[in-house]
């Protein structure tokens, strides 16, 4: 990644939601840094908008589903994380709008969380890569959400009180990156979490391999900030 002078990630809080589209979202990064975190003893909890169920073509989605499920709930065990939420929207075709922002919403006030983590939703991960639909999608959402939690006025039929306690939010590997966390001596937790999605990537056909591009995508940030392997975040 461009050499910026990015800030490191406060780290002064207890607690933080992780929201992403898709089971393997978290593990392309993120997925360290909350190993990094629940080392601290900081708690964790996982929320998916999907179950992936649309993520392999060869596999019909009332298969993939439960597989890809049981693979996050793996992935994020071997990260530190024990709870895993699915709010069961419909893969690849997620859509911004009241249903999204509500149920994310819901999930920041039932979780109470300091800080809140998902993926870029830029339109681009950098230069000809472009972002899926779904990553857009939930990540403003996400944003929005966060706002909508802390206000009492709105969702008012959610069942818990409005959360006004979520210092920041935190998107990975953004092209717009503010901020980093160092994840050195965590990179090899996050690459088992990473593998833990075994079925999922052995049905993909072609690109690279996930742990060296993750690898990769690490060791890039980290050099952009004077440490070997290090993520990168948009905060807002």
């Amino acid at each position: 990644m461009e050499a910026v002078e990015l800030q490191a990630v406060e780290e002064d809080w207890e607690s933080a939601l992780a929201i992403v589209a898709h089971p393997d979202d978290l593990e392309y990064g993120a997925a360290m840094a909350i190993a990094r975190w629940t080392a601290q003893g900081k708690r964790v909890v996982e929320v998916l908008a999907t179950r992936g169920e649309a993520g392999i073509q060869a596999m019909p989605p009332e298969e993939v589903g439960p597989i890809r499920s049981a693979e996050q709930v793996e992935a994020a065990r071997i990260v530190g994380v024990d709870t895993v939420e699915f709010l069961d929207f419909p893969d690849g075709v997620l859509e911004y709008g009241l249903p999204l922002r509500r149920a994310v919403a819901g999930a920041i006030r039932r979780h109470r969380p300091d800080v809140v983590v998902s993926l870029n939703f830029r339109e681009t991960f950098g230069p000809g890569m472009y972002n899926m639909a779904d990553h857009r999608v939930l990540g403003r959402a996400v944003a929005d959400a966060v706002r909508d939690a802390a206000n009492p006025w709105v969702f008012r039929d959610l069942p818990d009180p409005a959360w006004q306690g979520v210092r920041f939010a935190l998107f990975a590997n953004a092209p717009q990156a503010t901020h980093f966390v160092d994840v050195t001596d965590h990179v090899e937790t996050g690459l088992r979490a990473l593998a833990a999605h075994e079925v999922y990537f052995a049905n993909l056909e072609g690109g690279p391999d996930p742990q060296e591009m993750v690898r990769s995508i690490l060791a890039g940030a980290g050099e952009a900030v004077g440490v070997p392997y290090a993520v990168a975040f948009e905060r807002l």
